[in-house]
């Protein structure tokens, strides 16, 4: 009777133990499942905040301008949630594929040479440079800036034109980790220029404090560096791309995307 008894015992015991580990098993996958769930629904993008009216910090310390509203437009017609960290722009494809943030955009030109290491939306934003001089230097064409010094950011398409397309002829490049020290120090007299996209410097030009500065010679809109315009760059083959395209598609039907556009280019 006694053997009987811790028989029954002992199949009772496994009898739990297999209840308990299915269960176990169970709220593992449900966690599982959640846990991917919830990662797919969370995008992480990476940008540079100091590129006005693409993205900026407020007077709270908080990222926004258009390339931020539009990524969050995205999120919200995509049912997920956006984080936006803060990446020096030379680092911001290398973050990437080094999967420490899902996406980026921070006014990135789409261009072959990027091409070849990410892939990018379709683009949504048209995008052209300048070179903003002072006025009392009464500098009238690219020409004029033969020898030299004009600066730059670090790793943008703007510094790769200037090696290709300008540096033979004598321009000195400098470059920076912002455009923000870029044009400080061209408002200190230490550069001749600032070469940027046409939205920055308008952007820059437009406040009162910069009013003895222009905008030197032609847009330049070199599909190889500029023409292709803006777009979200992710990693190669990642679906991504797809919602981002969809996504665009749609803003731009329903006007979300037109009234983010006129607030940050034509409502000034």
């Amino acid at each position: 009777m006694k053997f009987s008894t811790n028989k029954n015992l002992s199949t009772n015991t496994i009898s739990t133990k297999k209840i308990i580990s299915s269960v176990a098993l169970a709220i593992g996958l449900s966690l599982t499942v959640s846990q991917s769930v919830g990662a797919a629904d969370n995008i992480r993008f990476g940008t540079e905040p100091t590129y006005p009216p693409f993205e900026f910090l407020d007077d709270n310390n908080q990222m926004t301008g258009f390339d931020i509203e539009l990524a969050k437009a995205i999120c919200a017609d995509i049912q997920a949630n956006c984080e936006f960290k803060n990446q020096a722009f030379d680092s911001l494809i290398p973050g990437l594929k080094f999967k420490r943030f899902d996406a980026v955009i921070s006014g990135m030109d789409i261009t072959p040479a990027r091409l070849e290491h990410v892939d990018f939306s379709a683009p949504y934003y048209e995008n052209s440079a300048v070179f903003i001089t002072a006025k009392a230097k009464n500098l009238k064409n690219i020409a004029d800036l033969s020898g030299k010094v004009i600066g730059t950011q670090n790793g943008s398409t703007h510094q790769a034109y200037m090696i290709n397309k300008l540096e033979s002829n004598g321009v000195k490049i400098r470059t920076y980790d912002s455009y923000l020290n870029a044009l400080l120090d061209l408002k200190n007299g230490r550069t001749a220029a600032v070469f940027a996209d046409t939205a920055v410097a308008r952007e820059w030009l437009a406040k009162p404090s910069n009013v003895d500065f222009v905008i030197t010679g032609a847009e330049i809109k070199d599909p190889d560096y500029f023409g292709i315009g803006m777009g979200i760059a992710v990693r190669k083959n990642d679906g991504l791309k797809a919602k981002f395209d969809a996504s665009l598609a749609k803003l731009k039907t329903n006007g979300v995307y037109q009234k983010l556009f006129t607030k940050y280019f034509q409502a000034k």
